[in-house]
């Protein structure tokens, strides 16, 4: 098979140094972008499957307790959520004299459960600012590197004084290949940031609808809640229980 003399070989061995540091930076962009797609949709399918947990076996467990060891793994953002919610509770029980203490119950739950839902989106959007860099800027190192390359084969071209078509193309479409390089790391990388931007919103949707359902079980019908209540009523029956006795 014959060698393409203008083929991504010749490029490269013809390159000077400009031209290889410009395909060694999109190929780096490349694998980077790859690497983050890959790992960023394994684990979004991942928090798909643990919301179908958290939005249906949660909520038939028998108690707070068991409900908690079906949202394994301590990465689980739906197991820190409730987590979070469940300290947030004891936390304000607990801390009445504290500044946080002159907030409501609701109030301050609500900023716990927050707070731990800004943090999950945190980790969620984590690495997806290299795909935004990534496709914003490789067409335009891929451009660079053609106009370099552009200007060397006019150069080039002026100083053998043959400027045919057979002269030109050749040199010309080898510097398109660096545009062709730029644009086929950049769409990639487009692509994939849109897909796990529309996939992370999904995931946060169902983050924030079971804080809410927390919020309302805290609030309405803990049983942290009624069973913080029965000393209470203990104290207050015994009396009674002694009136009657002595009458």
């Amino acid at each position: 098979m014959e060698n393409n003399p203008y083929g991504i070989a010749a490029l490269w061995a013809q390159g000077d140094l400009v031209t290889r540091g410009i395909a060694l930076a999109l190929l780096l962009m490349s694998v980077a972008s790859w690497y983050v797609m890959l790992t960023r949709a394994w684990r979004l399918l991942r928090n798909r499957r643990l919301a179908q947990a958290a939005t249906g076996q949660f909520w038939h467990a028998h108690s707070f307790g068991d409900g908690l060891v079906l949202l394994a793994g301590a990465a689980n953002p739906f197991r820190l959520l409730a987590e979070e919610g469940r300290d947030a509770v004891a936390h304000h029980r607990d801390n009445q004299s504290d500044l946080h203490g002159q907030l409501s119950l609701s109030d301050w739950l609500n900023s716990s459960l927050r707070r731990a839902i800004d943090e999950s989106a945190e980790r969620l959007h984590g690495g997806l600012s290299i795909l935004a860099s990534v496709g914003s800027t490789a067409p335009f190192v891929g451009l660079f590197g053609t106009v370099w390359g552009i200007y060397h084969a006019l150069v080039g071209i002026g100083v053998s004084g043959q400027a045919s078509i057979d002269k030109v193309a050749g040199p010309v479409g080898e510097a398109l290949i660096m545009t062709a390089f730029g644009l086929a790391v950049a769409i990639p990388a487009v692509l994939g940031y849109n897909a796990l931007v529309r996939g992370n919103r999904a995931v946060l949707g169902r983050l924030n609808r079971f804080a809410h359902d927390l919020h309302a079980y805290f609030i309405t019908g803990a049983p942290l809640a009624r069973a913080e209540a029965r000393p209470k009523l203990a104290a207050v029956n015994e009396p009674l229980r002694r009136v009657e006795g002595g009458n």
